[in-house]
């Protein structure tokens, strides 16, 4: 009785291990159907690359010629380099685009730090090269800024951040359409209330589509040109 036991439970694995066996190999043997890759890629693609196109804070200069603005800047160290390697550096010139060059990069002044320097430096550019446009837009913060320049005069300058520092000029056609909130000095003064908070969130967002209406928002630049032609990158040698 055990001999014959010990039979059957030979048998048994015998015939289980052929089973998988034939098993594995019509698995191998069949064609493999691709599976859907579920990515949150396409969803967010755009907004990601918009993102990383739009700098904190950038110029606008109405010129298609790189080494007038290269000259006006004083920049130094110059080299080529791409959209996504100027973005690492001090100072980077773009390439023109629809008549307009942008120009980004830690070595622009920030107004919330020196309100006077930015303004110097502003209207020493236009002074040189025209029609200067600055922006700046912090959405951490909610510090943010636009500026338009030509031939060395300010036609309209708004800046807070916590309060108003920079209010010259009238509002233009393009902030009342887009509603855009800037208060004067006296107003700004009294408290950073949640209004005056809500206000400045709101600004933020919509000084990209100022630029846009004033000249380019960087983030609606095609992907293709950015990464088809060169810019200059360096560092500027003039203190304003």
């Amino acid at each position: 009785m055990p001999v014959l036991l010990l039979l059957l439970f030979s048998f048994a694995l015998s015939a289980g291990a052929g089973m998988i066996v034939l098993i594995i190999r019509l698995v191998r043997a069949r064609p493999a159907v691709a599976e859907p890759e579920l990515s949150l890629f396409p969803l967010y693609a755009c907004e990601r690359t918009c993102y990383s196109r739009r700098p904190n804070c950038w110029l606008a200069v109405k010129s298609g010629n790189l080494h007038a603005v290269q000259s006006a800047l004083g920049l130094h160290h110059a080299k080529a380099c791409s959209w996504m390697e100027g973005l690492e550096e001090k100072l980077f010139i773009a390439p023109p685009v629809k008549g307009w060059i942008l120009v980004i990069g830690s070595g622009l002044p920030d107004p919330s730090e020196d309100v006077d320097v930015c303004f110097r430096f502003v209207l020493e550019l236009s002074r040189k090269l025209g029609q200067v446009q600055f922006f700046s837009a912090s959405r951490i913060l909610h510090r943010h800024a636009w500026v338009q320049a030509n031939s060395g005069r300010v036609i309209r300058a708004y800046a807070w951040a916590g309060k108003t520092l920079w209010q010259q000029g009238l509002r233009t056609r393009a902030e009342r359409e887009l509603d855009l909130r800037c208060f004067d000095y006296a107003e700004s003064a009294e408290s950073n209330s949640s209004s005056q908070m809500d206000a400045a969130a709101a600004n933020v967002e919509k000084v990209p589509l100022l630029a846009a209406r004033w000249s380019l928002d960087p983030a609606g630049i095609d992907e293709r040109f950015l990464e088809s032609e060169p810019g200059i990158a360096g560092e500027s040698s003039r203190r304003y």
